[in-house]
């Protein structure tokens, strides 16, 4: 079992190869030094951080994110090396808070490779400190133990690194900000060129792993493994997404090719072997020169559902490893035009002449060449993912559709669930117009956070409250129409807490086509009555389920997919109720019951980090276009969309109202 450490307290290891998982809610920066005997930093090379990620059996992100994921490889630790201490700190500059009192108290968890959880620590009772030492992992007597820690320093990181013994800590403290201002951590090496008509090749992955066997990691270079965090997409996270997951054997691993080995390998990883049983459709020929067109449900796979499933993995990693290309360059060019300049102007004497004027103006060419160059393989690139992207739209199924999708025009109640359901669409600031749609496996592993707290878009419009709780009840009236519609019928049931009833006019679709189970729950009776209901329905099938007997369920429960949407949470919600909803939140998924939540965090605040587990343990979404989907490993920060209905569109409406004749017809 886990231990929940307080401060001061430690816990031994079993274990050497560690992850260290990080949740802030906000965009902190993530570090970790090394110490001796005593716990001092004999230098600046004993730190490992975003402009030097890897030390010997330490591997940290490279970029400032909400959630990081640390590689810890306790074998791998030199001999002088007795301490491993973990930093975390606010990003200067950055539009966040300057403090942690501002912020959701950090969460610090020391796993296993496997996920399985050994130590946490909740950082509580920080206040004016920028920066803290969240824990430490120590060598005594041979053994490995992690203590918690929480010592805060309002002087941010030069404080604490001061503290700790570094005499170079203004120095280094600044190296690291820079480094994350700038996006040092986004130069990622370059994929290998493509064949000369752009074409891609996808293989079929040989390693034995199943359909919901883990993804790939990242090797460091002290052979330290880095997993990756979860993906938005659910349970089939491939390398080069935002968030994969690690597997059980780092031998899985996909080697990256070299710069001279032709194409790129888009194979899945996870993808079981073996040729489908039937060749997927092939484009005809291209003329001479031009590269080949692109044709729906080309990836491997044994129905077409499945090809388009792969091939939008296959179009997201093409995405995410052209923009990790280009922004590498920029970066290089970035650096060497710095370098050039620093060279050229060193010397006084090339200042007189107008020779350092010649050397600032080569150095500027030679930074715009490569940068055009770096421009033009991109926009190559996207040209063709955005002629993909225009045959593979229309073609695909409901449950991977936009609601503007003429697909939904045709509607019918489905006979099977679907492999996955589409959230929204992600993009790149680059390529805005390039939308990958964002899918989750079904059913899910984790409910949904419709978060309606703050009010600004990334394009600078502002909502107010009001308009962005509208947004987010919109928001989760969509997702919530598009589950009941690409279920079979009588396989997936709805409930609604509204305790003060303001999603009335948003739950109008829900409530006037009759697909909910009951009517909206209103009162702190009405949400006892719900979440009572609920938890005993958990109870009940894990205790069937743990005894072998689920046939012994009693004749009345609905053996459905549950969904709970919850709106204006926490009003309405006494201790009992919150702890009821805890509940729901971590044992229900297994079991078939699943969470949505629309609900500013803030207005919880009170519960202080009581209930920081449950917003870690949803996938948090937002009505309005975010960036909040961070991808350490390849440098993307994924701007997230939802996908919503069109104004004055009748389509939902429709849906629902096959949704709710199918179920008359089925009784």
């Amino acid at each position: 079992m886990a231990a929940e450490l307080v401060r001061g307290q430690n816990h031994p290891l079993s274990q050497v190869r560690l992850e260290i998982r990080v949740a802030a809610g906000r965009p902190v920066v993530a570090a970790a030094a090394l110490g001796d005997e005593q716990g001092r930093i004999h230098g600046v090379e004993w730190v490992a951080h975003p402009g030097t990620p890897t030390l010997p059996g330490l591997e940290v992100s490279k970029q400032a994110a909400a959630d990081h994921r640390l590689a810890v490889d306790l074998d791998a630790m030199p001999e002088a090396v007795h301490r491993v201490s973990v930093l975390l700190a606010l990003p200067l500059g950055a539009d966040g808070p300057a403090r942690f009192g501002a912020v959701a108290a950090p969460f610090v968890a020391v796993t296993g490779l496997d996920g399985s959880e050994i130590a946490s620590y909740t950082i509580t009772g920080l206040d004016a400190e920028s920066a803290v030492v969240a824990l430490e992992l120590y060598r005594r007597q041979g053994a490995w133990k992690v203590r918690a820690v929480g010592q805060g320093y309002a002087g941010g990181l030069a404080e604490l690194l001061t503290d700790q013994g570094l005499p170079q800590a203004p120095h280094l403290a600044g190296r690291i900000n820079e480094a994350v201002a700038q996006g040092l951590a986004r130069s990622v090496a370059a994929p290998p060129p493509r064949t000369p008509d752009g074409d891609r090749t996808r293989q079929t992955a040989t390693p034995a792993l199943g359909p919901d066997a883990s993804g790939p990691t990242t090797q460091g270079a002290a052979g330290a493994v880095a997993p990756q965090p979860t993906s938005p997409y659910g349970a089939q996270p491939q390398s080069g997404y935002p968030g994969s997951a690690a597997p059980a054997d780092p031998a899985a691993t996909q080697p990256t090719a070299p710069a001279t080995a032709g194409p790129i390998d888009y194979s899945h990883p996870r993808r079981q072997s073996g040729a489908p049983p039937s060749p997927p459709p092939t484009a005809p020929p291209a003329p001479p020169g031009e590269p080949a067109r692109p044709v729906a449900g080309d990836a491997t796979g044994w129905s077409m559902e499945e090809r388009l499933y792969n091939q939008v993995w296959g179009m997201f990693e093409d995405l995410a490893r052209t923009m990790a290309a280009y922004r590498s360059a920029v970066d290089f060019a970035d650096s060497r035009m710095e370098k050039e300049l620093d060279q050229a102007l060193s010397d006084p004497r090339s200042r007189i002449g107008g020779q350092g004027d010649a050397a600032r103006e080569a150095a500027q060419a030679k930074h715009a060449q490569l940068v055009d160059q770096a421009r033009a393989a991109l926009d190559r690139d996207l040209a063709q993912l955005a002629a993909e992207s225009e045959v593979v739209e229309p073609a695909l199924p409901p449950a991977f559709a936009g609601w503007d999708n003429p697909v939904w025009h045709g509607y019918r109640v489905p006979m099977e669930i679907p492999m996955a359901l589409r959230l929204g669409d992600l993009h790149l600031p680059e390529s805005p117009e390039l939308r990958i749609p964002m899918l989750v496996r079904l059913p899910l592993e984790r409910g949904l956070w419709i978060d309606s707290g703050g009010g600004e878009s990334l394009d600078g419009s502002f909502a107010d409250s009001h308009e962005l709780r509208r947004l987010a009840l919109d928001t989760a009236v969509a997702h919530a129409a598009r589950l009941l519609a690409v279920y079979p019928v009588g396989e997936f049931t709805v409930h609604v807490i509204d305790p003060a009833g303001s999603a009335a006019q948003a739950l109008v679709p829900l409530v006037h086509t009759g697909v909910l189970a009951a009517p909206p729950a209103m009162g702190a009776a009405g949400v006892a009555d719900v979440l009572a209901r609920l938890t005993q329905r958990v109870d009940l099938v894990q205790m069937a389920v743990r005894g072998g007997a689920a046939d012994s369920l009693p004749p009345g429960l609905d053996t459905a997919e549950q969904l709970l949407i919850v709106n204006d949470f926490p009003h309405g919600f006494d201790d009992r109720a919150v702890t009821q909803l805890r509940y729901l939140a971590d044992e229900g998924p297994a079991v078939g019951v699943h969470l949505m939540m629309v609900a500013d965090r803030e207005d919880a605040a009170g519960y202080g980090p009581l209930l920081d587990p449950l917003w870690r343990s949803l996938m948090r979404l937002t009505p309005l276009p975010d960036d909040h989907l961070a991808d350490p490993w390849v440098g993307h920060a994924w701007t997230y969309e939802p996908s919503l209905v069109p104004p004055g569109s009748q389509v939902l409406r429709q849906v629902l109202t096959e949704v709710a004749t199918a179920r008359t017809r089925y009784r």
